[in-house]
Formats: structure tokens, sequence, C-alpha cells
């Protein structure tokens, strides 16, 4: 058997959703439909402002109690007190449990999990398969759980350069909580909203966007000739930003883009650059979007 690669997630944190009113309490408000839970262990979802855009996303796993919401470690106090506000007289119980539960990685091989406690949950990224396994696990297991996944030690480092590989965006590194909306971080390509699903915060701006493709912005991938310049950094074409620079793993990153301006500026000649250094700009494979095309007018600069 192939070994993989096997990492702590040291930024990730757990929210546990428990009671029997867990699972409408949670349909009413994420982007994602609770009912795939029927057929697969775990979604990729995100709660949104009234605006439609993304204050958290996480993932959610089915629990014999309930379920666990997988998300960034430094946001997870805040997700809490957001879920709180919305609970009204729902029978939920919503804490945050980050203190007492480890969130791993495994990709690459052939990885598994030999989840013998009942406190661990393994499940498929719900993303892209590619991305491999997500393992909760009680603390005090982590370490027997990770021996038990045939993953060899790998930092976080490497997590990220395969999912900066992969096109796969996360936020707070991508995109800006608050400031970007589902399609922009490819929630749409990713399995990470439904449209097909009832009402939810944000709902009628996303399937507005969804119905008139109005989402001229959209994380893809960027590459330079040398090591590429801090997440952050502005993205220009002729002079005018176009763009920011989001994770970084060497010459390689993501990058949220207005394509329209991309296309426009390429059929122009003119160079998309980061702090001077000249990106070539790709769509991921999996993605079933294109770059637009360049209106008519644009010749030469």
């Amino acid at each position: 058997m192939t070994a993989s690669h096997c990492v702590w997630l040291s930024d990730r944190g757990v929210v546990a959703v428990t009671g029997p009113d867990a699972s409408t309490f949670l349909q009413s408000l994420i982007t994602n439909d609770m009912g795939a839970l029927d057929s697969q262990t775990a979604l990729h979802t995100g709660l949104l402002s009234p605006q439609g855009k993304i204050l958290f996303d996480f993932f959610v796993v089915k629990a014999a109690d309930g379920f666990r919401l997988d998300v960034a470690r430094e946001h997870a106090a805040a997700l809490v007190k957001r879920l709180s506000m919305y609970k009204l007289r729902a029978a939920v119980a919503i804490s945050n449990i980050s203190d007492t539960t480890h969130v791993l990685a495994v990709w690459g091989g052939e990885p598994y999990c030999f989840d013998s406690q009942p406190t661990t949950y393994a499940f498929q990224d719900p993303r892209l398969a590619a991305m491999g396994l997500r393992i909760l696990a009680d603390s005090a297991f982590a370490v027997d759980v990770a021996k038990a996944t045939n993953g060899m030690p790998a930092t976080e480092g490497d997590y990220h350069a395969h999912r900066i590989g992969l096109g796969v965006s996360e936020g707070g590194k991508d995109y800006a909580f608050g400031d970007a909306f589902p399609h922009e971080a490819l929630f749409d390509q990713l399995h990470g909203v439904s449209f097909s699903k009832g009402c939810y915060v944000g709902q009628e701006i996303v399937s507005r966007m969804e119905h008139r493709g109005t989402a001229r912005k959209r994380i893809v991938h960027v590459s330079g000739s040398g090591p590429l310049p801090a997440t952050g950094t502005d993205i220009m074409a002729g002079g005018i930003t176009i763009g920011t620079l989001g994770s970084v793993a060497g010459e390689k990153g993501l990058a949220l883009l207005r394509l329209d301006r991309v296309s426009e500026f390429a059929a122009k000649g003119v160079a998309i650059t980061a702090a001077e250094q000249v990106l070539s700009v790709t769509i991921p494979t999996w993605a079933a979007f294109q770059m637009p095309t360049p209106a008519a007018d644009a010749g030469p600069a």
C-alpha cells in the first residue's frame, strides 16, 4: 500500500452542534443542503451575511449526537456566537470543542482511517476527491489515529502546497471573510452551495448571481518565474488593481481576480503582475467556468 501524507492542521477548530433540532437549525442557515448527509458523511458549506457574503466557511460532519463543524480555529468562537444569534427556541446546543478535538488531513498514496474511537470522524473532503481525507479526532487519541492512517508525517506547509496546487481556496487566506461571495470563492464549483434547497441567510443574492451569471471575480491559479510575493499583494495590469494574491507556495499561488480584466489586458498584450513579477493566470482544470471573451474593441494598448 502506497504511503500518504498526514498532518495535524493546528489552525483548524471544531464546533459541536447537537440536539433534536440540529439538522433543521443548520438547514435554515447554511449554503448547502443538509439532506446531502443522507448519502455522504460530510459537506462543505458557508454561513453568509444577509448581503450574501461569506462570514464563515466550514465542513459539516455527521456525529452520533448531532454534527461537528470543521472551521478555522481563530473563528470558531465567533461562529458559536453567530449561530447562537439564530437559536431562538430551537432545541440545539452549540459549543466550541477546539481544545479537545484535532483536525487531521491525509492525502496522496492510499489514505485511510482506522477510526476505532467513537469520537473519531473521518470523511472524504467533499470539495474535491484529490484533496484526500479529513479526520476529526479526540485530542487524547489524535496521535494514535495519525499513526493508523498509512500517512507519513508532513507539515502544514505541505498541506497548503497540495491545496494550492489543486486550486482549492480557504477562507481567510484566499479571500477575506465578509468580503467575498460564494461564487467568487468557487463554492458553486466545489459543491459548497445548493441551488435547489429552500431559503437560507443570503440565499437571494447567491441565487441571483447564479442565474444572471454575474460573478466577475473568481479564485484562479497564478504562477511566476520565481517565489511569489506575500499573500495580500495587489495584482496589477496597466496600472490598475485587478485582484489580490492569496495563498502562496513558492512559484505558485491562488488569486482572486477580475477575470474580465485579465482577458481584456491579455488581449492588449499587457502583463499581469504582482510586486512587478509577471504572472501567468490559469483556471483549475476541474472548474466549469471559462475565461471571459475580451470585448471586440480590446486591441493593443
